[in-house]
């Protein structure tokens, strides 16, 4: 007796993947902020010569782990997209939303971390400290900026994603 086991294919459930990212790379970064970068600046790590290198590395990798879950959202998004779970409205509204975080990500990984490791890498020591403390003031204040951005647009598509995955159940 020859039988066809069926097979079933278990759907993905990319809300929850999607609202599992955000909240990871949400918490990660307010952790980030809020404990990794005070503790190294009371601990006097800024005046070490081998700062900037090792700001490189660390920034360098968790902007390279936001780059990952910003892809996730983003894909999350275009698939909730296609197959028509989220109303067009909010639909649209979370793909741009989900874009501008993956720019954000991409800014941090390719322009503002460079950036500022090389302002930090000071190859020649009789530059004018002014012009160095003015370039790293802006480079914060853009920093500061799209954190601040980064943390409400994942708030508000967490919000969205979290609203849409209880109406489903």
């Amino acid at each position: 007796m020859n039988t066809i086991p069926l097979r079933r294919f278990r759907v993905i459930n990319w809300q929850a993947i999607a609202m599992f990212a955000l909240g990871f790379w949400l918490s990660a970064s307010l952790v980030f902020d809020c404990l990794v970068i005070p503790g190294l600046l009371s601990a006097g790590m800024m005046q070490e010569s081998g700062f900037a290198g090792a700001s490189y590395l660390l920034f360098g990798t968790f902007n390279h782990v936001e780059l990952l879950c910003a892809a996730i959202v983003l894909a999350s998004a275009l698939v909730l997209n296609y197959r028509h779970n989220l109303s067009t409205i909010k639909l649209d509204k979370s793909i741009i939303i989900a874009g501008c975080l993956m720019a954000i990500a991409i800014c941090y990984a390719y322009i503002l971390t460079p950036q500022m490791s090389a302002l930090g890498m000071s190859l020649n020591e009789f530059n004018g400290t002014e012009l160095f403390a003015n370039s790293m003031i802006k480079m914060h204040v853009i920093y500061w900026v799209l954190e601040a951005s980064k943390l409400i647009f994942g708030s508000v598509l967490l919000s969205k994603f979290y609203r849409n995955s209880c109406s489903l159940i």
